[in-house]
């Protein structure tokens, strides 16, 4: 069995966490978790720390003083589960929007298919959207075919956050550099591994919106989205490689 873990980031997802660390440990392979959690004023922290009594081995918590955005989370996240010797690390968020069952479709990319990195998509044939307005639809849609034209990478979901890298993605990557907090830092990643050659495979899933607490995204993570993806193309980066 592959030493994997599932890092979830949070903050204020107190209706939200227990279900989903619930749903990862009760999938038939032994996923682990890290949560990293940005001082959650809603206690979400709290009920991490008290589940651990019942899962001292697979459930892990990194809490983090104030919010300081997705990626940085994620890169925190990163070097934990390195550090701690994990061979698949993934990305998932905690609201359910990601399905727990999905996750080993994710680790049979890499395991049999020969991926290095596996992204959860919602545009490749089989995947879908739902419970999302149409106007968020068409944005995150376009998003996708702005990053394939602009960074000329063929992925059809550059946004997407359900992801597994293999461990070796994540060594030869240049974590120190990475800049991006929202949607720029998931494209970022993934323009990353396919600059350093990596083998990336889209794995259609159904997408659900949250049904449970609010969400994180922000005009702000649009236009970081937006900007950040010039600057990825005509700007020569530190972060492709150590």
């Amino acid at each position: 069995m592959y030493k994997s873990v599932v890092i979830i980031p949070t903050y204020n997802e107190k209706e939200n966490i227990a279900r989903i660390i619930e749903a990862v440990v009760g999938q038939d392979y032994a996923f682990d978790i890290l949560v990293v959690d940005d001082n959650s004023p809603d206690g979400t922290g709290q009920i991490v720390a008290q589940m651990q009594s019942k899962l001292p081995d697979r459930l892990h918590l990194l809490e983090r003083s104030e919010k300081l955005g997705l990626g940085t989370a994620y890169i925190a996240g990163f070097r934990k589960c390195l550090g701690m010797g994990y061979e698949y690390i993934f990305e998932m968020d905690a609201d359910f929007s990601h399905q727990p069952s999905d996750l080993i479709r994710l680790l049979n990319a890499c395991v049999h298919e020969g991926a290095n990195v596996s992204v959860g998509s919602r545009y490749v044939k089989g995947g879908k959207v739902e419970n999302w307005p149409f106007g968020r639809v068409l944005i995150s849609y376009f998003a996708s075919i702005y990053v394939q034209l602009v960074l000329w990478v063929r992925l059809k979901d550059a946004t997407a956050g359900f992801v597994c890298y293999h461990r070796s993605v994540l060594e030869t990557l240049n974590l120190d550099a990475v800049e991006f907090v929202g949607y720029a830092f998931q494209i970022q990643m993934k323009y990353a591994a396919v600059r350093n050659k990596f083998k990336l495979i889209e794995v259609p899933i159904t997408f659900r919106d949250r049904t449970r607490g609010q969400s994180k995204m922000s005009m702000s993570i649009f236009k970081e989205a937006f900007l950040g993806v010039l600057k990825m193309r005509f700007k020569r980066s530190s972060w492709e490689a150590r």
